[in-house]
């Protein structure tokens, strides 16, 4: 995600392979995940490092709760509704196991040298002793993940017999013939089932045992694996009784339930906002000219984090289902495709999104918002309009939120001789600010708006003017007209 560097995926030079004896000789011991886990998760609480980076709005709520469960040992499940940063959050937690841990080379099992659980880890054990070769393994490959899907089947997750090996002369008693599952193969790690109730019943059955005696059962086969692993499902709430249930006994089994939320501070939200929206990229335009990578004014992710909070509110929209942070991140995203688009058109080489680029947001969100009376026509306008105004509404409280006080009555009596200011979402910033001239008390509007003296430019005092201009119309100081793609603020 942009803006975050995972600690799971950042590696370091593996050390140097070794043998068992080198290995044990060196004081190496075993240590079971969830110890490992908690070692690390206590490391960080004591020096005063995020345990979870990258998680946004949940640091005096979901977070306490997710470390009180890791420090207890717990497999814990996520409830929440879409979009609220469960598998993000699921992800995270790959941070909290060692960089990198030993492993016996070409073990399907992950298994520790000093732990072996496989029969053929003990062959391999008992043949070579302390010439046994050992390895290492990153944690970035120490977390299994599973979408959960009517389809899946307890092979998929635990194993089934291979008959390959079978054909290979091996008899159908001899544990050796099992093709292990997704589960088993993430011994020592971490393992998510995301939308555990989308899981057929009987399928669920078979994580019971991983649950509670850490051991699978395939085909009737005595296979004992003392299975080392931290299991982690996500579910949405309205799964336990609309496409199905998380079994009573399953439930029993995890220690722990957390229920994530949306961000509750409007700061949290824009926070998340600039942290996941990728808006970094750059493309050309205008002949050959280099087209640089956007810049996003702050009122405008303003803007659309109120618009989204908003929307959640809403009663035209169903409550059960919630607007995804992707709906918000996805809009942020649009804002700046539109700054871009009109920088290539126009020839400009500093993208600087508008009010008018938030024109584009009500149609390419409309999929991810679920009405609550949504009738048989898919096409039925007014969830357009329930958008729409909304849109407006948050434009309308940041207006007043950075803008209170400011005096706007010089740029307001530009308008009292019958002039008019034409916008639109290819109007280049030069077009827009020509049609003004000179822009009273624009110094003190672009520091209301958060824009440093280092970047004003006519990009960003365009996007401020025609911010102001809209908050003059929508407090009924100014005359609107729009027509497409084109805006005309009047007296």
């Amino acid at each position: 995600m942009a803006g975050v560097t995972d600690p799971g995926t950042t590696a370091s030079a593996p050390p140097p392979p070794t043998t068992l004896g080198e290995l044990r000789d060196g004081g190496a011991a075993f240590r079971p995940v969830k110890a490992e886990i908690r070692a690390n998760l206590l490391a960080r609480l004591a020096d005063g490092e995020p345990t979870l980076p990258g998680i946004v709005g949940f640091e005096d709520t979901v977070v306490p709760e997710v470390e009180r469960a890791l420090i207890a040992g717990h497999d814990l499940v996520l409830l929440g509704e879409r979009g609220q940063g469960k598998t993000r959050l699921i992800r995270t937690l790959v941070g909290l196991l060692d960089e990198w841990t030993p492993v016996l080379v070409g073990s399907e099992l992950n298994e520790h040298p000093l732990h072996p659980i496989s029969v053929w880890a003990h062959r391999q054990v008992a043949e070579h002793g302390d010439d046994t070769p050992v390895g290492w393994l990153h944690r970035s490959d120490r977390f299994g993940e599973k979408l959960a899907t009517p389809d899946t089947s307890v092979g998929d997750l635990i194993g089934d017999v291979d008959p390959i090996k079978v054909a290979e002369g091996r008899t159908l008693g001899d544990p050796e013939t099992v093709h292990y599952g997704l589960v088993p193969r993430t011994n020592r790690g971490i393992f998510s089932v995301n939308e555990l109730p989308d899981l057929a019943e009987r399928i669920q059955v078979a994580l019971l045992n991983v649950l509670e005696e850490r051991d699978i059962q395939i085909r009737g086969y005595r296979v004992r694996l003392p299975l080392d692993l931290l299991l982690v499902a996500s579910a949405n709430p309205e799964d336990y009784t609309n496409r199905g249930r998380i079994i009573t006994p399953l439930k029993d089994r995890f220690g722990t339930e957390v229920r994530t939320h949306y961000p509750i501070e409007l700061a949290d939200e824009i926070r998340l906002l600039h942290q996941e929206a990728d808006v970094s990229w750059r493309g050309r335009g205008g002949g050959e000219a280099a087209v640089d990578a956007p810049i996003v004014p702050e009122h405008l992710a303003e803007i659309v984090a109120r618009f989204t909070r908003l929307v959640r509110e809403s009663n035209h929209v169903d409550q059960r289902s919630g607007v995804s942070a992707r709906f918000a991140i996805a809009a942020l995203e649009t804002v700046a495709a539109s700054a871009v688009r009109r920088a290539a058109v126009a020839g400009e080489t500093r993208p600087v999104a508008r009010v008018v680029d938030l024109a584009g947001v009500v149609p390419a969100s409309r999929g991810k918002v679920e009405f609550a009376d949504a009738g048989s026509d898919p096409d039925d306008e007014r969830e357009l309009e329930v958008l729409d105004h909304l849109l407006r509404q948050a434009t309308a409280q940041t207006f007043r939120a950075r803008c209170a006080g400011l005096d706007l009555t010089g740029l307001q009596e530009h308008f009292t001789g019958g002039e008019t200011v034409e916008s639109g979402d290819l109007v280049p910033a030069a077009a827009l600010l020509g049609q003004l001239g000179t822009v009273p008390r624009l110094a003190e509007l672009l520091g209301r708006l958060g824009v440093p003296e280092s970047e004003q430019s006519a990009e960003q005092a365009a996007a401020a003017v025609e911010f102001a201009l809209e908050g003059l119309y929508l407090t009924r100081r100014l005359a609107k007209d729009t027509d497409g793609g084109r805006t005309v603020y009047g007296a």
